[in-house]
């Protein structure tokens, strides 16, 4: 009972941390990457479809994605995807081919970036922790049952925290670079 617990509580606080690096390598930074376009999702044949299932997208120049969609009939819905998103970039579609230029970032912007990765950092850091305290409220009471002893809820507390520390850990070091990242020129 211990055991499933604690891998249950490592996969939800595991889960909370990928969520953060998607949200993070969906952020704007001064330099293009598929990782800005992958995950919009386009209608496509009434099914909101991302858009790394629908096309191939390639980084030819510094400043510059090119996406080119497996169906040429979705190149127009993947033009309206990504005007409704919030990536700030006016695609340019040639009937086969959507370019999207990256303009660089003014300094405002990426301080605004930057603030919100902190917060998306942060929420995820409080999901852990939602996590960590439904774990130990497992354990507690499983205690109070009589299912595990003193010292049994005693460990499996220090467990859980310190796969929690371990993946906060984690958190930091990824909030490091994406601020790194979004500062540089």
């Amino acid at each position: 009972m211990i055991d499933e617990t604690v891998q249950d509580a490592e996969d939800r606080m595991s889960k909370a941390l990928d969520f953060m690096r998607d949200e993070f390598r969906g952020m704007r930074t001064g330099r293009a990457h598929p990782g800005l376009v992958e995950t919009i999702r386009v209608d496509y044949y009434g099914t909101a479809t991302p858009i790394k299932d629908m096309a191939s997208i390639s980084v030819p120049e510094a400043d510059q994605i090119v996406i080119k969609p497996f169906d040429a009939s979705a190149i127009g819905d993947m033009e309206k995807g990504l005007l409704a998103s919030d990536l700030g970039i006016t695609p340019q579609n040639d009937g086969k081919l959507i370019r999207l230029k990256v303009p660089p970032l003014s300094e405002e912007r990426r301080k605004q970036l930057v603030s919100r990765a902190k917060e998306i950092a942060e929420e995820s850091r409080i999901s852990m922790r939602n996590v960590r305290r439904d774990a130990n409220k497992t354990f507690e009471t499983s205690k109070k049952d009589g299912e595990i002893s003193e010292d049994e809820l005693s460990s499996s507390k220090d467990r859980i925290q310190e796969i929690l520390k371990s993946l906060e850990n984690q958190v930091d070091e990824d909030l490091k670079k994406k601020t790194a990242e979004l500062m540089e020129i």
